[in-house]
């Protein structure tokens, strides 16, 4: 119920004020496990894809979103949480385990997920190497993956600003791909790199963005 309000009203407002354009929505299955992959620009850029859907979607979030202090720490906390953001400590190898856990129990009871296979925000605007956490989650649910390809977000919220600003936004999904041809593999890191690759090039491909195969820092959905 809070989280149908809550992308109500945020989603009314931001649709009014940011005018995104949205194409192929429609490629996101209406019901069933899905999981959501887009690249990561900006940190609005887990509140964009919830609310361009009509179907619910929970993502992984940094720990710190939900433990800030003040006003504005107690306003991110409420719309990350009602939101249906799940909390990810940085650098911790059982508390990202937890949050791929708890995101696996999403799919399973046939929800949609979303995940940044990039694990951070890039800091120059190219897409950079997939972390496997994504292959995993695929693999251990049976569940498609969309791409999804994310432009403008770095302009609407640049690093360092603390509101959005105007500015052009595209978000765009991709076909769903299918890797039940891997079924019982997830325990073959070539076969995780293989899925988590093909999955980055679709990225790219909808985004228009330099590919680089190198990782960056881990970050909140850092789950290799």
């Amino acid at each position: 119920m809070l989280y149908a309000v809550t992308k109500r009203v945020v989603g009314t407002l931001a649709r009014t004020v940011y005018r995104p354009r949205i194409v192929d929505a429609d490629k996101v299955p209406a019901t069933g496990p899905v999981i959501l992959a887009p690249n990561h620009l900006a940190v609005l850029d887990s509140f964009i894809v919830p609310l361009v859907l009509p179907r619910p979607v929970s993502f992984l979030a940094k720990a710190e979103y939900f433990s800030g202090g003040g006003a504005r720490g107690s306003l991110t906390k409420w719309l990350f949480g009602s939101l249906g953001a799940i909390p990810v400590e940085r650098g911790r190898g059982r508390a990202a385990k937890e949050a791929l856990d708890a995101a696996e129990r999403v799919l399973l009871d046939g929800g949609a997920f979303g995940i940044h296979p990039e694990g951070t925000r890039s800091p120059d605007g190219r897409l950079y190497r997939g972390r496997t956490g994504v292959a995993r989650l695929a693999l251990s649910t049976g569940a498609p993956v969309v791409p999804v390809g994310l432009i403008g977000t770095d302009k609407l919220q640049p690093r360092g600003a603390k509101i959005p600003r105007p500015h052009p936004v595209t978000v765009r999904f991709g076909d769903p791909l299918d890797f039940s041809r891997y079924a019982g593999m997830e325990g073959s890191l070539p076969v995780l790199r293989s899925i988590t690759d093909e999955i980055m090039y679709a990225i790219a491909e909808l985004s228009g963005q330099e590919y680089v195969d190198r990782y960056q820092q881990p970050g909140a959905a850092a789950a290799a």
